[in-house]
């Protein structure tokens, strides 16, 4: 196969979906979702067949436990699958909402038009179900994607693709508005990330050595966060009960997911009072403690923290632990060790829980709250198709708005400048 002549026409042929698209209204849009969860749905037996080719291969060529299980789908997982996209669906649409629409002196009205970005094009690992949801979130938001998902789950992603282009048939809509790379060659990944003429921007989801590969080589723009090094502040004024049950939780509630809380830091003036209780339910748990040498003293037996630890997204059963002298101290640490992703302040003094707000450079900030917040259904997008720690555009759970631009618009009647 012509590697760049097949990605040459993908990227033709989603441009002209895409300008396609952008005459569909919402309805049309929604029934095509529609009639794609339908599809997956009544498709079922043959996405488990595709997807049991898949985990023969993986079991074959050594996928662990963790990477198996994220490949797998089963009854539940398909009727999830077709869910998702009826949930977005239910979700407004938007494309063409008009905002800030104001008289100018001169008597023309300027206003902001919400916009599809154009053609998106999404690289992911492991799980199927991304294919189906970040085709249903690109075409809500009037955008034409290519998609490319990880060689280790090739059949499923294909099959997943046939009830696409099912439900987009029976919708009156090109086909070409959702395309899945049919090819497992690395190379079709360098074109899609330099075809500036096609594709407009570069949505990467999987591990870090992924994100920082297209980071260095797109030359089209990109959404993305390399990893989560996410923390938990608690203050001299947190209510220590609280305190206790939202750190937990930050860590405990899942271990493999990109707003868990990765650092606990704790003001020295509470630290004795907390730690004892916070410490072991962490060890009950199953949790590896790694602290500083006050953390050491009050929790006899953890190991020491590295300088390499304040830097780690573990995405595991591990903690590490820092006492810190107060709010600057812990702002001072957040600053040198943060990814941009969650960060937590436990506190009732209001002053400081502003203080933190402000001076904390992340996507998502938090007062009194888990850091397992931090998700695209939790604040309402109803899905996400990653979360962004730039600093342009969309931050945080991108959703269906962070799938869009606003352009300016001018509405006038004969208006000249004179």
């Amino acid at each position: 196969m012509d590697i760049k002549k097949y990605m040459n026409e993908l990227g033709q042929q989603a441009r002209a979906a895409s300008r396609e698209l952008n005459r569909a209204n919402t309805g049309q849009k929604n029934n095509a979702l529609l009639a794609i969860a339908d599809a997956i749905e009544a498709r079922a037996v043959e996405l488990l067949a595709a997807n049991k080719k898949d985990m023969d291969a993986g079991a074959k060529n050594g996928l662990d436990e963790a990477l198996l299980d994220r490949l797998a789908l089963n009854d539940e997982r398909i009727k999830g699958m077709a869910e998702g996209i009826r949930q977005i669906v239910a979700l407004p649409d938007p494309v063409g909402e008009i905002t800030d629409l104001k008289y100018r002196p001169s008597g023309i009205q300027v206003g902001k038009m919400r916009v599809p970005l154009g053609v998106i094009g999404i690289i992911y690992e492991s799980r199927p179900n991304v294919t189906a949801d970040a085709a249903a979130l690109c075409l809500k938001s009037g955008n034409a994607a290519i998609l490319r998902g990880g060689s280790e789950a090739q059949y499923s992603n294909q099959a997943i693709a046939q009830c696409i282009h099912e439900g987009l048939e029976k919708a009156g809509m090109d086909k070409a508005t959702v395309q899945v790379i049919e090819t497992t060659d690395r190379a079709a990944v360098g074109e899609l990330i330099t075809m500036q003429d096609y594709v407009d921007v570069i949505v990467p989801r999987g591990g870090k050595g992924l994100i920082e590969r297209i980071s260095a080589e797109a030359r089209v723009p990109v959404i993305k966060h390399l990893h989560g090094v996410c923390h938990v502040y608690i203050d001299d004024d947190a209510n220590l009960h609280q305190a206790v049950k939202v750190a937990f939780n930050s860590k405990t509630q899942r271990y493999g997911t990109c707003n868990t809380m990765e650092t606990l830091l704790v003001s020295q003036t509470v630290a004795e009072d907390v730690l004892p209780e916070l410490g072991q339910m962490y060890i009950d748990e199953g949790v590896e403690l790694r602290g500083c040498a006050i953390t050491q003293e009050i929790l006899p037996g953890i190991k020491a923290a590295t300088d390499e630890d304040w830097d780690e997204e573990y995405l595991a059963p591990i903690l590490s632990i820092r006492v810190v002298d107060g709010f600057a101290e812990a702002v001072d640490h957040i600053h040198q060790h943060s990814s941009g992703h969650t960060e937590t302040i436990m506190t009732e003094n209001i002053t400081i829980a502003r203080q933190f707000m402000m001076e904390v450079d992340s996507s998502s900030v938090m007062i009194n709250a888990s850091t397992r917040f931090a998700d695209g259904f939790e604040y309402g997008l109803g899905a996400e198709i990653g979360i962004s720690t730039d600093k342009i555009h969309a931050r945080g759970p991108v959703g269906l708005e962070g799938l869009t631009s606003q352009k300016y618009i001018v509405i006038g009647d004969g208006h000249i400048r004179t």
